[in-house]
């Protein structure tokens, strides 16, 4: 394997491992976000735990934290697909090695990467992720369901890799919110404080 690669895989990893969520927490809150909550260093949690403000920021950091991987490639002037690269972005946001391999659920991460990749597709799994959100009022149901269609809608971009990667996502982030499908089949399951599935939860409890 070209060095040039395995120093990009490298970047990416610990690019990935950076625990925005839990350094923002630490630092301007004097809170681990892991211990309160879900126990999650992600966007999700980070709004639950330490605010709006907060969360946009973990927000932007984790997304950015796949994009800069992505642009690696380009940055050293290598021939290799960038959803690849950005891959060990990923898997650095959900193995940290900077937080006890305790990590997020790679979806803002995921979505960084694909922003470089195809911005046609991210727009679309944008609009998907909304939407859905807006509807169930769960980050949890709009994250895979979210997954789900843009492995689905890949398909017609006829992009093999994309439809590759699109797929094993999917399957890793339903894996990783096993207990949040136990909690949406219980009814238990937190929701952001806006949409129609809150409103009707907010109805229903009067």
């Amino acid at each position: 394997m070209d060095i040039k690669i395995i120093l990009m895989l490298i970047i990416g990893y610990l690019l990935g491992s950076i625990p925005s969520g839990v350094w923002i927490g630490k630092i301007f809150y004097n809170k681990d976000i892991r211990n309160y909550g879900s126990g999650n260093m992600g966007t999700t949690n980070t709004f639950r735990v330490l605010g709006k403000k907060a969360g946009i920021v973990v927000l932007l950091m984790d997304m950015l934290k796949g994009t800069i991987t992505a642009c690696l490639p380009f940055i050293f002037h290598v021939n290799v697909s960038v959803l690849l690269i950005g891959l060990s972005a990923i898997l650095g946001h959900v193995f940290p090695i900077f937080a006890g391999f305790r990590g997020g659920k790679a979806v803002a991460t995921s979505v960084g990467v694909l922003l470089v990749y195809n911005p046609l597709f991210f727009t679309i799994a944008w609009a998907i992720f909304i939407i859905t959100l807006y509807i169930s009022s769960m980050v949890s149901v709009a994250s895979m369901l979210g997954f789900t269609l843009v492995s689905i809608i890949s398909l017609f971009f006829n992009d093999r890799v994309l439809t590759i990667v699109a797929i094993v996502l999917t399957i890793f982030v339903f894996a990783r919110h096993w207990k949040n499908i136990e909690r949406i089949k219980n009814g238990t399951e937190n929701m952001v404080p806006f949409g129609l599935g809150y409103r009707r939860r907010q109805k229903n409890t009067k």
